[in-house]
């Protein structure tokens, strides 16, 4: 594939089949995230990886009673208050917010130092120049993934899941954990949601918005 069919190809998959990762493909995948581009040059990403599903059970048992708040909550009143495609997209992945992670086999914690102010009590835009950074990184492990024919599924952290997993894994204070990142191969009847089309004409603006 080239860079654009990568581009294209990426996609949420939150379906997995038996299939495992081998060591070498992750390693590949993992080192495209010291390829992007950081604040501080120093790339200061570290990845726990985790095998075997009583093992990443563990890991994300807080995902579930989350998960179920948040269904009670959200779920009925979503569809008044989103777009189509978004609402089609909750709806595929709110249920599988637990499953999707431990039926990859394959989860990965990344995690990056965070210098100065709290991650989520920035004193500015620029505090956020190490988290900004992360994702970057992690956009970089997406596609690579996707050009080793892997499938891939994050959820981002809530409520006391991001203190359970540092405590749970002992990471260093000053380290912080970016998101539950589960890597696979695709299940033959994975679904797949719709994409928003984009019309990149009505996206972009020459001097003034």
């Amino acid at each position: 594939m080239d860079f654009y069919q990568v581009l294209e190809k990426r996609r949420t998959i939150r379906d997995f089949s038996d299939k495992e990762v081998t060591d070498d493909v992750l390693k590949k995948v993992l080192s495209a995230a010291f390829k992007a581009p950081t604040n501080d040059h120093l790339r200061q990403f570290e990845f726990i990886v985790v095998k075997g599903q009583e093992n990443i059970a563990r890991l994300v048992s807080p995902v579930a009673e989350n998960t179920k708040n948040i269904q009670q909550n959200r779920l009925e009143i979503a569809a008044s208050v989103m777009d189509k495609d978004e609402h089609a997209m909750f709806v595929d992945a709110l249920p599988k917010q637990q499953r999707m992670l431990m039926q990859s086999n394959c989860l990965v914690l990344p995690f990056f130092r965070q210098k100065d102010c709290p991650l989520c009590h920035p004193a500015d835009q620029s505090s956020l120049n190490y988290f900004a950074s992360a994702w970057a990184a992690m956009e970089n492990i997406l596609l690579a993934a996707t050009a080793e024919g892997l499938a891939c599924a994050f959820r981002i952290p809530i409520e006391n899941e991001s203190e359970y997993v540092k405590k749970l894994v002992k990471a260093p204070e000053e380290y912080e954990f970016t998101c539950f990142l589960a890597l696979g191969y695709a299940a033959k009847n994975a679904h797949i949601c719709k994409q928003k089309e984009i019309r990149i004409e009505d996206r972009i603006h020459y001097d003034v918005w």
